[in-house]
């Protein structure tokens, strides 16, 4: 996954931008409430996302706001990289190792692939998540919710063969 600066510095702009007019504020209020002095000309080019904003001025800027900083980073990132939101990482040796009914087809195909050679990790995208929870005739959210229950890590114990971390997609 690449990082493009130039519109990672546009969304951080707009999310710094809307913050500041959720609150109603001017960028000179917004700046009468910075711990440090800027222009209001540098707070507009980080509004644009044509400069930088430092760490510590993102810091500043957002708890001037009351906001989080580590938030507004978290909704940059959705925007940025909303492409890989819907994807699971799904280990196909806990497919073939469950024995739910409803995920029979699924450990079918995960059995065939296996056989063949291929990854014994796979990512399903959004799309194939709804169109392999049909063919179990389940809802794509139960679907999700039953595959990262095979994928999540299990006490030693509680898995015949070894643990999670000893499995071939253990991380």
């Amino acid at each position: 996954m690449l990082i493009e600066t130039d519109r990672y510095q546009q969304v951080l702009g707009e999310e710094l931008r809307k913050l500041r007019t959720a609150r109603g504020w001017t960028r000179k209020e917004l700046n009468e409430r910075l711990q440090s002095g800027i222009s209001l000309q540098t707070l507009a080019t980080y509004e644009l996302g044509t400069r930088q904003c430092s760490v510590v001025r993102l810091a500043e800027l957002c708890l001037a706001m009351d906001e989080l900083p580590q938030d507004l980073l978290a909704r940059v990132h959705r925007r940025l990289f909303a492409e890989h939101q819907g994807r699971l990482k799904v280990c196909l040796d806990d497919v073939v190792a469950d024995d739910q009914p409803e995920l029979l087809p699924l450990r079918r195909w995960a059995r065939g692939r296996l056989a063949e050679g291929g990854a014994a990790e796979v990512q399903f995208d959004r799309t194939t998540l709804e169109q392999l929870a049909a063919l179990c005739e389940l809802g794509t959210e139960e679907l999700v919710t039953r595959l990262r229950r095979l994928s999540a890590p299990a006490p030693r114990t509680a898995r015949a063969g070894g643990s999670h971390a000893d499995r071939a997609c253990g991380s």
